[in-house]
């Protein structure tokens, strides 16, 4: 986009997006396919080109279904399926995600390096005709009455001065963003200095995902496909810190890998640095038309693969509840539920993930004694806990989010006493010649009528979708066969409708159920009044 050597002012934009890593990708994206006019600005002149984030998790990957983007995702990366933990001389097999999954397209957790991801969702972002500006640094922001006027540097020097109606900052750990709006970020660093590395590893069986316990903490090696067949991660030995960002050496990596296993070779590194992690969370994500998401907004260490996940589903979560407003359809009180909803996701991630990395890495004396005599012993028995391993990959794999608590989640009269709540994401069974989630997949609120044929007249159908709703009506058909659940009998069984119960759940454009409820369709009638009103 052309820009002028001082200020410029054609009118404001509906929203610039600052920052162009994974999670203002998805954002312009979502807010491209609906006709949003925006832009969105990054001030390094390319996308990353080391692996960095790497791991997508199933939630993440519905989440971005639509036009075939999780699908090629998918064909790019590596959908590892194993975990070889080692514990000392003892080495213990493990299926990822292989309980717990069955409501999900996506089973599995896909290793696919940061770069790669960026340029898949970049691709689609530009056939839209969105693409990211690079090179251009917003520098300072003032928010008025009816939207922020925003000073942009362009890599040539030259400035610009774009008034947008929202700004949303996505850049990351050190954002501008919060900082000129005025959001504090609290936290913490973690002590210890980790490595990260992506090179090649002979000795080491390809394929699963490698991980070395010991008492000294944790080294972990995962399967990539590009720019090298692995990503190293491993924690410096206390007394042994390095400054964040400078290039590691092959030998000291090598060194570091001998701590926890013998017989493994490394060579051919690509990309080598130090780095510290910091536990941090933004006090809000939003102040008046400037909102966060992201790193921007929350910060932690690696374990569980939680955090592009949590940006990147910030950013869906925003994204359809902007585009809303912007258009004048729904009240800026839709953009309350952002914070409402997504500031307890990041914080429990956090929690989460603080947890799990204090277990691996403490120098404490007794955690170092259990990763070094209790874990070989212990791991292996809680791990035959089927019903104990399906619920962690389910948290993982960030299928339990929920946002019950939401202003937005409704649970109306008659609502069936199984299946997901109101708040809960939607479970995906097959559904005729596809799936659940595909059928609600177009652009839109969805609405689905459970419940015998005939039990919705066509009019009570041509009101609901006057109203903006894609109507499906689901049953079990007319005289199902024993034992038969009947034409839509799993999805039924998967929503709590059972037998010849009546149901309606109104499923939200990020694939939650907004509302619940019987035969009466007062409420649902009434909650849309409120929250889709044009």
């Amino acid at each position: 986009m052309a820009h002028a050597g001082t200020a410029r002012d054609p009118g404001p934009l509906d929203v610039l997006v600052v920052g162009a890593g994974p999670t203002g990708l998805t954002l312009a994206l979502e807010l491209a396919v609906r006709g949003v006019r925006l832009r969105l600005v990054d001030k390094a002149l390319d996308r990353v080109h080391e692996s960095r984030a790497l791991a997508i998790q199933p939630r993440t990957l519905e989440v971005l279904a639509r036009d075939g983007l999780a699908r090629e995702l998918v064909e790019r990366g590596n959908p590892a399926v194993e975990l070889r933990l080692h514990l000392g001389g003892r080495t213990v097999r493990l299926g990822l995600f292989d309980l717990g999954l069955k409501d999900s397209p996506f089973p599995h957790l896909l290793f696919l390096s940061q770069s790669e991801t960026e340029r898949v969702i970049g691709e689609h972002l530009a056939r839209r005709g969105a693409a990211a500006e690079r090179g251009v640094e917003l520098t300072a922001l003032v928010q008025e009455r009816q939207a922020v006027r925003c000073s942009l540097r362009h890599a040539d020097g030259t400035e610009e001065t774009v008034r947008a109606r929202y700004v949303v900052g996505c850049d990351g750990a050190h954002s501008t963003v919060r900082r000129e709006a005025g959001i504090a970020f609290r936290g913490r660093p973690y002590a210890p200095t980790f490595v990260l590395a992506d090179l090649e590893a002979d000795g080491l069986e390809a394929g699963p995902v490698h991980a070395f316990v010991s008492g000294d903490g944790v080294l972990f090696l995962f399967p990539l496909r590009d720019p090298a067949t692995w990503r190293m991660i491993a924690m410096r030995p206390r007394g042994q810190e390095a400054v964040a960002g400078e290039t590691v050496a092959l030998q000291e990596l090598q060194g570091l890998v001998a701590r926890f296993v013998t017989g493994v070779r490394l060579r051919d590194p690509v990309w080598t640095t130090n780095f510290r992690l910091h536990l941090r969370s933004a006090v809000r994500y939003r102040a008046g038309r400037v909102l966060l998401a992201g790193d921007a907004a929350h910060i932690h260490s690696p374990a569980g693969a939680q955090g592009m996940n949590t940006g990147i589903q910030d950013a869906v979560n925003l994204g359809w509840k902007l585009a809303l407003v912007v258009a004048g359809r729904s009240p800026d009180r839709l953009l309350g539920t952002y914070e409402a909803e997504r500031l307890p996701v990041g914080r429990a991630v956090l929690r989460l993930s603080d947890r799990a990395f204090t277990v691996a890495t403490s120098a404490a004396a007794p955690l170092r004694l259990a990763r070094a005599r209790l874990a070989p012993v212990v791991v292996p028995l809680v791990l035959r806990l089927n019903r104990l391993r399906a619920a962690g990959f389910r948290t993982v794999a960030e299928l339990t989010v929920s946002y019950r608590r939401s202003p937005l989640a409704v649970e109306g009269p008659g609502a069936p006493r199984r299946g997901p709540r109101a708040g809960d994401r939607l479970p995906d069974a097959p559904l005729g010649g596809g799936t659940l989630h595909e059928a609600v997949g177009a652009e839109g609120f969805h609405l689905l009528l459970c419940g015998p044929p005939g039990r919705w007249s066509e009019a009570q159908v041509r009101e609901l979708e006057g109203r903006g709703l894609r109507v499906h009506r689901l049953s079990r058909g007319p005289a199902p066969a024993a034992g038969d659940g009947g034409r839509d009998g799993l999805v039924l069984d998967r929503l709590g409708v059972t037998g010849t119960a009546t149901a309606h759940l109104l499923v939200r454009p990020d694939g939650y159920v907004a509302y619940r409820g019987g035969s009466d369709l007062a409420g649902l009638r009434a909650y849309l009044g409120s929250w889709l009103p044009r």
